[in-house]
């Protein structure tokens, strides 16, 4: 690809528009197009994406670039299982020389194959945006933005070296990807803790199996998931017993996800050597 195709303009701002994940369970009904950029993320699954009149095969790890008023529509594959597709849409993209909300691809196939480092790259971002958008924090679109930008110069970057000529980075990948799971999982920890909380699904959270999750974050921590869990519980209940007089035992029990207070007290005496309400006058 020509350097000067690449060349992004001094004032490269891309319009961030939306992001959504669609549990693709039938060919989509509408073969449509926008008047914007939109990316195709595949979280898990295999399908097939029609674009511009062909049909491409899609699995988990590719990045389908759909350019603006190119005709489109998600299909599934030959097993008729379900696709997970996250959807991230941009407009104002401008690159030097190119139309507005178009890029260039390297090939003849708007399918980015993504392994190894690249795939936790964009599977990282992807789960950063859903999560901004269900905690509807201060600044979200400004953090989606963000994510959005990095998937955009991602696939730019691809664009500049043939998929051939890239290192697979196995190991690496592996070594990063398992600290990234154990800190999502000890985020949603900190963030659900007095919600029920499974492992089932938390794996059904991030598209992999119990066991794996399990295996994983005991071989980087030394503990199981849910030992954790009542490490962190344990320790948010103690401060709402110093904390907060007027709250009952049963009450800080719910607050930490525990509807037994019984079971609650046995996991707190556990943790602390005292029973709550023996903690509380301590």
């Amino acid at each position: 690809m020509e350097q000067e195709e690449m060349t992004l303009r001094e004032d490269f701002n891309p319009t961030f528009l939306f992001t959504w994940k669609e549990i693709l369970r039938k060919d989509a009904k509408n073969y449509h197009m926008h008047d914007h950029l939109e990316f195709c993320y595949v979280m898990s699954g295999r399908g097939r994406h029609r674009i511009a009149g062909q049909v491409y095969e899609v699995g988990e790890g590719d990045l389908i670039l759909i350019n603006e008023g190119e005709y489109h529509q998600a299909l599934l594959g030959e097993s008729g299982g379900p696709v997970v597709i996250f959807y991230v849409g941009l407009t104002n993209v401008y690159l030097q020389g190119q139309e507005k909300d178009r890029l260039p691809i390297s090939g003849e196939s708007p399918i980015l194959h993504t392994s190894g480092e690249l795939k936790m790259k964009l599977s990282r971002l992807c789960i950063y945006m859903e999560a901004e958008k269900e905690m509807g924090r201060f600044g979200r679109h400004f953090m989606m933005k963000t994510y959005a930008m990095q998937m955009l110069l991602l696939f730019l970057r691809e664009q500049e070296q043939p998929q051939n000529a890239r290192p697979m980075e196995q190991n690496a990948f592996e070594s990063v990807n398992r600290k990234y799971l154990v800190e999502k999982i000890m985020d949603y920890f900190e963030d659900h803790y007095a919600q029920k909380i499974s492992l089932d699904q938390i794996a059904g959270n991030m598209y992999l199996s119990p066991f794996y999750i399990s295996k994983i974050f005991k071989a980087e921590t030394g503990e199981t998931p849910i030992h954790s869990l009542i490490e962190i519980r344990m320790e948010k209940a103690k401060e709402m017993l110093l904390n907060e007089p007027a709250a009952s035992i049963q009450e800080v029990a719910a607050k930490v996800g525990y509807e037994d207070a019984y079971h609650f007290s046995k996991l707190f005496k556990k943790k602390f050597g005292v029973a709550p309400s023996a903690m509380r006058k301590k």
